[in-house]
């Protein structure tokens, strides 16, 4: 029997129709890609074929029984059968590629780009962090500061973050790539850069504001377990709230004393947590594979146990809260203020007074805020603000937008999570680089071609 659709030409050999000629590839149906596609793993070809659109319905035959000349007579003497013979069914080619699928896909449905956002936003988001990381990086070599050290740790780990998230999307997910993008992304990026920010305000009386944070996240913890009811947790929500009051209120007496070693006990906290959580998280039994995408493609942290996820709080919200507050307190210090509410937090005014300013310090910054606006808005416009006032601003807005965008994923809008996560450090950098206080030099990293050298003009 001769192959469907085909006729024999004088020499005996097969006369294709203009398709086969032109491509020359040996004919299967995308049903065999897409079930390779499948059992490698979760790739942009088999989301999109399993998900059962109009795109993704398997080719006629008829577009598909393509031949590779230069491979017949090896591919006949394989399968013990004359060529002419050979019907071009499913699987008739040993090893299918998913790329044959991608290009019929292309063809019949234009909307398919060949890069996904899902794959180029990541990609974007960890090359952006990394170079990041290395201005920081040349930074603290210069000047030996403890917050450049810092935030470099906490750029390489969301440069890492995002460098799973590409991987993952771009070439498919694995059980060990998902505890990799769950260890970084919800223990390390936010608390490591919200540490930069305490050690960079170590020496003021943001400690207050540090303490909030740790609280805030012990009591989203309870919070979580009551909402969500995790099976197993155990005491492990009420000693992480108990862990957070404690560390709150040793914040709260170093910043009261003024010694200045607040911020090295929020480090103690952080660092030493972040050691604790590799073992859990990399040993922790989860169900096969081994990971778990939304509809969109987008990795969730619904596959971990409750008793891991209980835990994340402590760390992504305690330096989520630590960023953005200190960003907008760094912008209240060093801007020119109008004090509509005024408060006082001197020790020598009796620890009474001193409590009742503390409550009223938070509203009193919060009006005093908005009220210096217009002040600031003319000093940045005669060149004489500070820095660190469109510096902060830009850093409050990095670290909002990420915050933003993953707070939503837990409600199932996980579309924006990946542009979110770009623009977020997108702002970083550029809050970073407007700061005199941090980038002094404008040079080449790690040489001394200096290109610019700023100073403060106010």
């Amino acid at each position: 029997m001769g192959i469907p659709g085909g006729r024999v030409t004088r020499n005996g050999s097969p006369a294709w129709d203009g398709i086969a000629r032109r491509r020359g590839r040996i004919g299967i149906t995308l049903g065999a890609i897409t079930a390779q596609s499948r059992s490698r793993g979760s790739s942009p070809i088999a989301r999109r074929t399993a998900s059962g659109d109009a795109c993704s319905m398997p080719p006629p035959m008829s577009t598909v029984r393509y031949v590779l000349p230069d491979f017949r007579r090896r591919f006949a003497r394989r399968f013990s059968v004359s060529f002419m013979d050979r019907r071009m069914t499913i699987g008739a080619y040993p090893r299918p590629h998913p790329d044959f699928a991608a290009a019929y896909l292309r063809k019949r449905c234009p909307t398919i780009s060949p890069v996904q956002p899902n794959v180029l936003l990541p990609f974007l988001s960890s090359a952006l962090s990394f170079v990041f990381a290395l201005f920081l990086l040349d930074q603290w070599l210069e000047r030996r500061r403890s917050y450049q050290l810092i935030w470099t740790l906490g750029m390489v780990w969301y440069g890492i973050s995002a460098g799973t998230e590409f991987w993952g999307s771009a070439f498919g997910w694995s059980e060990g790539l998902y505890r990799t993008w769950y260890l970084i992304g919800a223990f390390y990026v936010a608390a490591w850069l919200g540490l930069g920010t305490m050690y960079l305000l170590g020496k003021t009386r943001f400690g207050y504001g540090a303490a909030f944070s740790v609280v805030l996240a012990g009591l989203f913890t309870v919070l979580s377990q009551a909402k969500a009811q995790y099976a197993d947790t155990g005491l492990i929500p009420y000693v992480a709230f108990a862990i957070a009051i404690i560390g709150a209120v040793l914040i709260i007496i170093e910043t009261y004393r003024g010694t200045g070693r607040w911020a090295w006990i929020a480090g103690a906290l952080i660092i030493g947590g972040s050691v604790v959580a590799v073992p859990i998280v990399l040993t922790t039994p989860i169900a096969a594979p081994g990971y778990v995408l939304d509809a969109s493609g987008i990795p969730v942290g619904t596959l971990m146990p409750g008793s891991v996820r209980l835990l994340t709080p402590l760390f992504n919200v305690t330096g989520g809260f630590a960023l953005a507050l200190g960003a907008l307190y760094s912008t209240y210090v060093f801007m020119p203020k109008k004090r509509v509410v005024r408060y006082d937090l001197a020790r020598s005014r009796g620890v009474g007074r001193f409590l009742v300013n503390l409550l009223i310090a938070p509203v009193a910054i919060a009006v005093n805020l908005v009220a210096s606006i217009p002040g600031a808005v003319v000093a940045l416009v005669t060149g004489k603000l500070h820095s660190r006032v469109p510096a902060t601003i830009l850093l409050a807005i990095g670290g909002f937008i990420p915050s933003l965008t993953s707070g939503l994923s837990r409600f199932g809008i996980t579309e924006t999570f990946f542009l979110g996560e770009f623009l977020g450090v997108v702002f970083l950098f550029a809050g970073t680089l407007v700061s005199v206080e941090v980038f002094r030099e404008f040079r080449i990293p790690f040489t001394r071609r200096v290109f610019r050298v700023r100073s403060e003009s106010a």
